[in-house]
């Protein structure tokens, strides 16, 4: 089976990832989309990013999954792997518990400047043959399409305020976050 591994912080998720997980499945580009929420990211504590609970992400992406398309699963195994977190051992690991699949990683266009930074990139353009998909604001690669320019950061900042921004959540995300905001200004 072709399976797109999506990895990402989902901090939370939002229609743009409901989006690209869709528009992989709707072309034909693979045959399920494995949604992998970063453990403990590798470059955590450099662009003050601060991850909601684990826990709470891998759920929220499984509301997506359940609202979106049933091709698209959540994998923890990150969860069982050394942090901080890295692409090719993620991959890795996926390959070496599922041999009978054909994983491709799944990465934003919005990354591909800093990829000769990124961990063993070559291995995984050469084993993982990578999707690029299209962000607002960066050129968008041959064969993808853009998809609208949906931040997460911008989200929380939103979310901070004790405001839900539904216009940019799947329906179950945002009910969700009415009750239990993590962002929220605890002031």
């Amino acid at each position: 089976m072709r399976i797109a591994v999506y990895g990402g912080s989902f901090n939370p998720p939002h229609v743009a990832h409901a989006m690209v997980a869709s528009w992989l499945l709707w072309t034909d580009l693979v045959d399920e989309v494995w949604m992998v929420p970063v453990y403990r990211h590798a470059f955590e504590g450099i662009h003050g990013k601060k991850l909601a609970p684990y826990s709470m992400r891998v759920e929220w992406c499984r509301m997506l999954q359940t609202d979106v398309d049933e091709r698209i699963s959540v994998s923890e195994i990150e969860s069982k792997l050394p942090t901080p977190s890295y692409s090719i051992d993620t991959l890795c690991a996926l390959k070496e518990q599922f041999p009978e699949h054909q994983f491709r990683l799944v990465i934003g266009a919005d990354v591909v400047p800093d990829l000769p930074k990124w961990k063993n990139w070559s291995q995984i353009a050469e084993e993982f043959a990578p999707i690029i998909v299209g962000r607002g604001g960066y050129p968008c690669p041959e064969g993808s399409i853009a998809f609208p320019e949906v931040s997460s950061s911008e989200i929380r900042e939103v979310l901070k305020n004790g405001e839900i921004p539904s216009h940019f959540l799947f329906h179950s995300l945002a009910h969700a976050l009415k009750n239990r905001n993590p962002y929220a200004d605890t002031k």
